[in-house]
């Protein structure tokens, strides 16, 4: 029985290890002006939904988003996550940044199994919330709190005004995962595509999104996308 139990360790083990490399080759794949283009259609997917009327009323006073069009989730006990997306923020005229690059990554423990492909939105409704993100290595519902929005009506009944949470979150899956969620995801800026996509070695996420003092035209689409009438 010992060495059974030591077997299954062993594999489980393996199955973690190989799981964080999965997540983490996501997490690095394709370009910054890929990125953009899939972090345009996925807003432009959600927004304009009928199931996703909280997320565009959210959107439409929020102070920042951070979008990411691929997150894949795959676990068996042990479970890891990643992917790549981007942070715009939204000014005082409902006018949105150009935007700055991050990466989410996370391991968990517990009863969890499957694999997941999502499309995220997080909506950032706070000025901590915004000031968590831009302080770099963001720990979701540790030095933020975040609320969960699943299709439809989410966030657990609660209004657009009063939901408690720092961040809002809402997603669309691909494939089947049992247990695990957003807690625990560490969100950190990925100076070398800000660097890339802008020509410029200083264009670091608060001269992006705060000082504005960097643009690309390529960009506009998913600026656009996020305007909410």
């Amino acid at each position: 029985m010992t060495r059974f139990f030591r077997a299954l360790t062993g594999l489980v083990l393996a199955g973690a290890i190989a799981l964080a490399a999965t997540a983490a080759a996501r997490a690095d794949s394709g370009t910054p002006g890929e990125l953009v283009s899939t972090s345009a259609y996925t807003a432009q997917r959600l927004l304009d939904s009928p199931d996703y009327t909280r997320l565009r009323a959210m959107t439409k006073n929020a102070k920042g988003v951070l979008i990411f069009p691929s997150l894949l989730k795959a676990g068996f006990i042990f479970g890891a996550e990643g992917g790549s997306g981007v942070l715009l923020t939204q000014d005082a005229e409902g006018v949105w940044s150009y935007p700055a690059f991050y990466t989410m990554a996370t391991a968990s423990f517990g009863l969890q199994i499957g694999f997941q492909d999502a499309e995220v939105i997080f909506v950032i409704v706070t000025t901590a919330g915004l000031n968590a993100v831009l302080n770099n290595n963001v720990k979701l519902g540790v030095d933020v709190s975040i609320a969960v929005g699943p299709v439809g009506q989410g966030l657990e009944g609660s209004t657009t005004t009063s939901f408690g949470g720092d961040i809002a979150a809402f997603s669309r899956t691909r494939g089947l995962f049992g247990g695990g969620a957003f807690e625990g995801a560490v969100v950190i800026e990925r100076g070398d595509w800000n660097s890339a996509y802008y020509g410029d070695a200083g264009a670091n996420t608060r001269a992006i999104v705060m000082d504005r003092a960097f643009t690309n035209p390529d960009a506009d689409a998913l600026r656009a996308a996020l305007v909410v009438d």
